[in-house]
């Protein structure tokens, strides 16, 4: 299990767009995933809420990681779907990702993607799923 937690935070680390979106790879398990995100005037759009792509980067990552994780290695993301809940505002997003049902050749994953506030509480801001295959 290290092995692969020590493959994915490398994976993490060469994405470029990660690296500049400032995201971080929070936590990992055998079939989960968890990044974070501090907000920053970037990362917003003309309202002041996070862009509804940054969301969802968060999410699709999250859910790439849950189910490279439960497949085992390399994967890649064959389908995708979000709700936007209500806007992200506050300090921080979390997308904690898990895979729900995996076989050989996919994993179905859900995330949840919160925004925290400064209080530290959480407001669940975007539910998203998504199919994982395994590259290759």
């Amino acid at each position: 299990m290290e092995d692969i937690q020590a493959f994915a935070r490398q994976v993490f680390a060469s994405q470029p767009f990660s690296q500049f979106i400032e995201a971080e790879l929070a936590a990992l398990s055998q079939d989960s995933a968890e990044l974070t995100l501090t907000i920053q005037d970037h990362h917003k759009q003309q309202h002041g809420f996070v862009h509804g792509g940054v969301i969802s980067y968060l999410a699709d990552n999250a859910i790439a990681f849950a189910g490279g994780l439960a497949l085992g290695g390399n994967a890649l993301m064959a389908e995708f779907k979000i709700n936007y809940l209500r806007p992200g505002v506050g300090t921080r997003l979390i997308a904690r990702a898990q895979a729900r049902s995996t076989s050989k050749r996919m994993a179905i994953c859900q995330c949840e993607i919160y925004a925290v506030e400064g209080d530290e509480s959480q407001k669940l801001c975007a539910l998203a799923q998504g199919t994982v295959v395994p590259a290759g």
